[in-house]
């Protein structure tokens, strides 16, 4: 499977943006789907993550209720809607899945298929 990451852009701060990761070459619904971000000079940190099945949602406790993931399978998309955007929510955002249960994905620790990252920049 490979993945394709979209939907970043610039925003000011308090605006929104849904990203997608659209997957090709098989069925996401077999893996568990996760986001991270890298912003320039610091270490890549999980954002949110989601069961193959859609039934259990992780996210990191920066998110504060901003940010919702979900998944359609039938469209072999997961997306990150991201709300109340912040100027440290700035960075390239990247997809990754790993094959059900996904247990690195879920927990955000890693991943086995990554997909190129799509920028978010948060202006004040």
């Amino acid at each position: 499977v490979q993945l394709q990451a979209s939907g970043g852009g610039s925003v000011q701060a308090g605006g929104s943006l849904r990203l997608s990761c659209a997957a090709s070459g098989h069925s996401l619904e077999y893996y568990a789907v996760a986001w991270f971000r890298q912003a320039p000079g610091k270490e890549l940190e999980g954002v949110s993550a989601i069961t193959s099945r859609g039934d259990r949602t992780n996210y990191a406790d920066f998110v504060e209720g901003r940010f919702t993931i979900s998944r359609d399978n039938a469209k072999n998309t997961v997306y990150l809607e991201m709300s109340s955007l912040r100027p440290e929510d700035t960075a390239v955002y990247i997809c990754a899945a790993e094959s059900a249960p996904g247990i690195r994905i879920i927990t955000m620790s890693g991943g086995d298929i990554w997909g190129q990252g799509t920028q978010v920049t948060v202006s004040s």
